[in-house]
């Protein structure tokens, strides 16, 4: 348990910041498993406009340290490249 004020005041801002953290990280998850449920689906074309949403919240998440640069980089390539195979299996 901490003793000082200093470290109790720590321990109230890691869990606010915790808040945050796991909510920008449900937001990353979700964006993303939004876009490839609609690739799974086929539906390219509405996987295209769910792609800007999903890049912003791996930038956000990336921008506060949610995850590392070189893993962000990582999903947005993935993303964009499953959807550059999905239009290249429909035309």
């Amino acid at each position: 348990m901490a003793i000082t004020s200093s470290a109790k005041k720590a321990i109230r801002s890691s869990a606010k910041k915790r808040i945050f953290n796991l909510r920008r990280r449900a937001a990353l998850s979700g964006a993303t498993k939004a876009l490839t449920k609609a690739l799974a689906a086929k539906d390219v074309a509405g996987a295209e406009k769910l792609l800007p949403a999903a890049f912003s919240a791996i930038d956000k998440a990336k921008k506060r340290g949610v995850v590392k640069g070189n893993t962000a980089a990582r999903k947005k390539s993935r993303l964009a490249l499953a959807i550059r195979r999905a239009q290249a299996a429909t035309s």
